[in-house]
């Protein structure tokens, strides 16, 4: 039977599963991020990070990310990201950056 990995937006739950996907950088970051609790700054970081470079936002039930689900289409959008592991750690620092000011005082970044 099939069973559906997707959700609204990126799970932090899927975490884990990209430790092993880029180099030492990326499994630094992605350790240091999988050991906080959910909800945290560090995954609400890491978690915006993911939906911008999965394109979460543009993914509907019926489309072909969905259905394969978000572990997949996390672990393709990390692998196929074309610059090294520090322009993903740039993109964290910004998300976290970003996440920071909405937590302050509700600013909103547009992407």
């Amino acid at each position: 039977m099939y069973q559906s990995d997707t959700e609204m937006l990126f799970p932090t739950r899927v975490i884990p599963t990209l430790r092993h996907l880029r180099g030492p950088a990326w499994k630094q970051l992605v350790e240091k991020v999988a050991r906080v609790p959910d909800g945290e700054e560090a995954t609400l970081a890491f978690g915006l990070m993911m939906i911008r470079l999965s394109g979460c936002l543009t993914c509907h039930s019926d489309s072909y990310r969905a259905m394969r689900g978000c572990t997949a289409c996390a672990q393709q959008a990390v692998t196929r990201f074309k610059d090294g592991d520090d322009g993903l750690v740039k993109l964290y620092q910004q998300a976290n950056h970003d996440v920071q000011l909405y937590l302050e005082d509700g600013t909103l970044v547009e992407m």
